[in-house]
């Protein structure tokens, strides 16, 4: 079992992340070619309600809605983040000209990154590593000889599991400066 956790479980990570980029960019550059970046203005607002859609999931979380599996709750609180996501992208990829919106949009990117590590990284480590001691052991590895082997895909996924300390503030300062930067453009617009 050579593959590392690193290879088999962060690079894809980081493929999805690069996927959404190269996706906004695309969809960006399609709307520039065929003259419909207006419509760039009205992603953003479905963008917006996508997201607050997939906000769903929490309330279903801290128990303050009934309907629904968490479960399902959890795989569309996933899907509606990323669309909303890449339609905010592509929202702010037509216009940026002010620094709130640049700070909404950065707060935005983390938290999708955060929210990656926890969706993408986790679950799939978790089991990684699982099937490594397991294949460890059943080679004849000693507990101990297991432990160094497997040290630094534990390392790496012992700092994975903090992803939680990053995503909720995060999501929160995202919601503060984006319900700020829809103010502004209301009062300006």
């Amino acid at each position: 079992m050579k593959s590392s956790l690193i290879n088999k479980e962060i690079l894809p990570f980081i493929l999805a992340f690069s996927l959404l980029i190269v996706t906004t960019i695309i969809i960006d550059v399609l709307l520039h070619l065929f003259n419909l970046v207006w419509i760039g203005r009205w992603l953003g607002i479905l963008g917006t309600i996508l997201i607050i859609l997939s906000f769903l999931y929490s309330l279903k979380k801290r128990k303050l809605i009934a309907f629904s599996k968490p479960k399902v709750l959890l795989k569309l609180h996933e899907i509606l983040s990323m669309v909303g996501a890449l339609f905010i992208l592509v929202h702010a990829g037509v216009h940026l000209y002010a620094l709130l919106p640049w700070l909404a949009l950065i707060a935005m990117l983390i938290s999708v990154i955060s929210g990656l590590t926890g969706s993408l990284l986790l679950k799939r480590s978790r089991k990684f590593i699982s099937n490594k001691k397991a294949f460890y052991l059943k080679e004849g590895f000693s507990k101990e000889e297991v432990e160094k082997k497997l040290f630094s895909d534990a390392t790496s996924f012992d700092l994975m599991k903090k992803w939680r300390i990053i995503h909720f503030p995060i999501t929160l300062i995202f919601a503060i400066l984006s319900i700020v930067h829809i103010i502004t453009v209301l009062i300006f617009w």
